[in-house]
């Protein structure tokens, strides 16, 4: 087994993770990859290659993940290549978007009821998907501040759960 071999398994792994939710396995194995490659900049090409994915398909991907907050890129004086990395906290940055996502939809499940009428059968439906949405709001409004850094043990999690 080579030293790159357990790191692109772990690649894989969070790829697969990721597809449950959507995510395209390109961009999955993007992203693994950006979490344990060293140097953390990497060319197109060096991802393409270290992942095994087309110029084609990693294109489009680089783009998105870039687009949804993942990803940062920038180019060296001398040098037409792009370098791509993990943006700065690029985690709870996508998480505090889906989260402010979440409250965004109550306003949408509000106008719901009011379109179809309180006492419509419809309407408990959409009360239904108002009612968790404001739950999960709730729960996040409520959820201590995260904090990152060098100091975080991710041990903890584990004595807690």
């Amino acid at each position: 087994m080579t030293e790159q071999e357990p790191l692109l398994e772990w690649v894989e792994r969070v790829a697969m993770y990721l597809a449950r939710d959507g995510v395209p396995p390109i961009a999955g194995r993007v992203l693994g990859w950006l979490m344990v490659c060293d140097p953390p900049e990497q060319s197109a090409g060096q991802i393409s290659a270290a992942i095994s994915a087309s110029r084609a398909s990693l294109t489009s991907n680089l783009r998105l993940l870039t687009s949804m907050g993942f990803l940062t890129w920038r180019t060296r004086p001398g040098e037409r290549t792009v370098y791509y990395r993990m943006a700065e906290d690029a985690w709870a940055v996508v998480v505090r978007r889906q989260i402010d996502s979440i409250t965004s939809f109550l306003d949408i499940t509000r106008d719901g009821v009011e379109l179809v009428g309180l006492d419509d059968e419809r309407a408990s439906r959409i009360r239904q998907a108002h009612a968790t949405f404001e739950w999960m709001a709730k729960v996040f409004d409520n959820a201590p501040p995260l904090h990152l850094g060098p100091a975080d043990d991710l041990d903890d999690d584990e004595e807690t759960s």
